[in-house]
């Protein structure tokens, strides 16, 4: 069954490059994506949201994709700055897009179906992959 709410997605900017930089083990968390990680299980449980692809507590969460049932985009809002200042005090950079649309609540199983499933998952991802080709680093919220 589909309901209204919010579609989320965030994506760490060119993160590959600052773990060779900083010597970082890929498959490890560091301080960057443990700290996202544990932002992410914070929103989700505050707002009751499904992740639908990207927490990773063995690895680091490099990338999330959100669904919120019930919730308008800009009451996510404060707690999406929240989570870019945080990243950014870390010397990281994320890009966050907040949407509205029809939620199906369902984790996908994979990475394609998370981003793809639905057309305001793909109104989403083209936001974000726009707004990554314009150097990221920024939040969209509708």
């Amino acid at each position: 069954m589909l309901v209204e709410g919010t579609i989320v997605m965030m994506d760490l900017d060119r993160f590959e490059e600052m773990t060779v930089e900083r010597g970082w083990d890929e498959y490890k968390p560091n301080i960057v994506t443990g700290t996202l990680t544990m932002l992410v299980e914070r929103l989700a449980s505050r707002w009751g949201a499904v992740v639908l692809y990207g927490l990773d507590r063995v690895r680091g969460t490099e990338e999330a994709v959100l669904e919120v049932p019930g919730v308008e985009p800009r009451m996510l809002e404060e707690d999406l700055r929240e989570i870019y200042w945080e990243i950014r005090r870390l010397g990281a950079c994320i890009t966050i897009v907040a949407v509205k649309g029809f939620i199906g609540g369902r984790a996908p199983g994979d990475r394609r179906s998370a981003y793809e499933g639905s057309s305001d998952r793909r109104r989403a991802k083209r936001i974000l992959s726009s707004l990554k080709r314009r150097g990221g680093c920024r939040i969209y919220v509708e």
